[in-house]
């Protein structure tokens, strides 16, 4: 895997997302939606039951409830996945790790996130986890 990327590049109103060792549309574009601000299309991505599992948060089910979450949490954010890596799981499933950067109007902190597709290659669920130190989070929380 290499660890070079391309920069994340603009087309109109779309940043268009490059992560080495990631080739998957589906989680591209979640980074280039969520980037865009473009929330309720970002859920659309998940399964009906797709989870998404966000700090300090109990999991979020079905895309209602994601972009519910999206657009009242992630409004100013911008993504910064940088590399990662994918293993079929079962179940013709895919599992992707993603490591990264969240820049948000007050503080950037490094990230990963966890996705699991499903054989149409939909989110059933996406792990957000800060990388950061436990003051460094508590500092976070609201």
């Amino acid at each position: 895997m290499s660890n070079s990327t391309v920069p994340n590049q603009v087309t109109s109103n779309q940043v268009t997302i490059s992560i080495a060792g990631i080739t998957e549309p589906t989680i591209l574009r979640y980074f280039e939606r969520l980037n865009a601000a473009d929330f309720e299309a970002a859920s659309q991505l998940f399964t009906a039951e797709g989870v998404m599992n966000a700090p300090f948060e109990p999991p979020l089910v079905g895309a209602e409830a994601i972009a519910a979450y999206l657009q009242k949490e992630a409004a100013g954010m911008v993504l910064q996945p940088e590399q990662g890596i994918t293993e079929e799981v079962d179940n013709n499933c895919l599992q992707a790790q993603v490591a990264g950067k969240v820049q948000t109007p007050w503080f950037s902190v490094n990230v990963s996130w966890l996705f699991i597709l499903d054989a149409q290659e939909r989110i059933t669920s996406v792990t957000v986890k800060l990388l950061a130190s436990p003051q460094e989070l508590l500092n976070l929380q609201r």
